[in-house]
């Protein structure tokens, strides 16, 4: 995946760019604003997958650069900043950003985000070839005793039918397309009940302690205390 890289301190942006690296990343590096969004122009290369914004730039303010990257393409961005308080937060996600990384990060979490963002915009599945057969886009998901049906929104716990609602569903079938990856509760909340994070909290919570009452597998929905959620195969 190409990653753009918006940070202006050289040796922070060094040390990440090789982490990236290491996880299989192709990292272009963009000191300011205008350099990140000359890097996005159209003829300028591949479309990049993500970009990770840093909001303290030399030549304008983060959140501005945002929103002209929004103005231009659906690349899903991070952004990456000190600021911690919830107005900003909240602000850069109206703006069009995908997720909100505060300083300083655990780099792994990192990479879990820039997965989740990404999995939101990857293409369209093709057309399954005659090996696979017209079902193969649509099989089920199957997390240890626990399978969700998504065409037919059913979920069954050895082989046992649970009746979910759909909110419930929407949630499980979120966490469960990406097994192990930590799914930030602002992301959770946009995507399930297409709203702002900003006081559907609770309704969050209730949602996670009905499902886990509901499949009866308190570990499958792990708390990342301060982040967010993660679905657990049980076989890890």
């Amino acid at each position: 995946m190409r990653l753009l890289l918006v940070e202006d301190d050289n040796h922070v942006a060094a040390a990440l760019s090789a982490v990236l690296a290491r996880h299989g990343f192709e990292v272009t590096h963009a000191r300011n604003g205008e350099e990140a969004l000359r890097a996005l122009l159209p003829d300028s290369g591949p479309p990049f997958g993500v970009v990770l914004l840093d909001l303290g730039l030399p030549d304008q303010d983060g959140f501005q650069v945002c929103g002209r990257i929004r103005k231009r393409t659906t690349t899903p961005v991070i952004m990456v900043t000190a600021r911690a308080d919830v107005r900003s937060r909240i602000h850069g996600l109206h703006l069009g950003a995908d997720d909100y990384v505060v300083k300083p990060y655990d780099t792994m979490e990192l990479l879990a985000r820039i997965h989740a963002v990404s999995r939101r915009t990857l293409p369209a599945d093709p057309a399954p070839t005659a090996e696979e057969g017209p079902e193969s886009r649509n099989a089920p998901l199957r997390i240890g005793p626990v399978t969700l049906d998504l065409a037919t929104r059913q979920v069954a716990v050895d082989d046992v039918t649970i009746s979910l609602t759909r909110k419930e569903f929407d949630l499980l079938a979120l966490l469960a397309q990406r097994p192990g990856v930590v799914f930030r509760r602002e992301q959770i909340i946009s995507e399930v009940w297409r709203t702002s994070w900003e006081g559907t909290g609770r309704t969050l919570e209730v949602h996670i302690a009905s499902l886990r009452s509901k499949l009866r597998m308190p570990a499958l929905i792990e708390t990342v205390r301060g982040v967010g959620y993660r679905l657990v195969s049980p076989a890890n």
